[in-house]
């Protein structure tokens, strides 16, 4: 199934600084027969830069959804969202904390930064699609995106 929006594939900007969990992040939407532009930013710099279109991301789509770990070098997922909260441009974009942590205070951190949601990566693999599989189906099925305030 090709997840559109706006008669478009889907964009959706994985930000996360393990690459075996890129690549099963990929081969779940695979799996999972869900076809999206999936980019990878490899901790939360490149996350910013992505979305500013600076260097090389400046022809860089902007992501409908923004799937974003929190432990990461450089620039963590929390200071992601903070510096989305006070970019008025950026702050509209759905964020999804997908990582590894099912803490309590690295939940409530996460939604008092506004992020859209907070999924545990499951470690069992057709667990993982079938998290995937329920976070696309809600946010390009179910929810009415922004619209795109930049040209892709």
């Amino acid at each position: 199934m090709i997840l559109q929006t706006a008669g478009r594939p889907a964009e959706i900007l994985l930000v996360e600084d393990n690459l075996a969990d890129v690549k099963l992040t990929r081969a779940g939407f695979k799996l999972a027969k869900l076809t999206v532009n999936l980019h990878h930013a490899e901790h939360g710099e490149a996350c910013m830069a992505f979305l500013r279109r600076e260097g090389k991301y400046a022809e860089a789509p902007r992501p409908d959804l923004i799937l974003l770990d929190l432990n990461m070098p450089v620039m963590d997922g929390r200071e992601v969202l903070a510096a989305l909260l006070e970019d008025e441009d950026l702050r509209c974009i759905p964020v999804v904390v997908l990582t590894t942590s099912a803490a309590d205070r690295d939940v409530l951190a996460s939604y008092a930064l506004k992020c859209s949601g907070f999924a545990t990566k499951p470690v069992d693999f057709n667990e993982f699609v079938r998290v995937i599989q329920g976070i696309s189906a809600f946010y390009f099925t179910v929810v009415v995106l922004p619209p795109q305030a930049r040209n892709a």
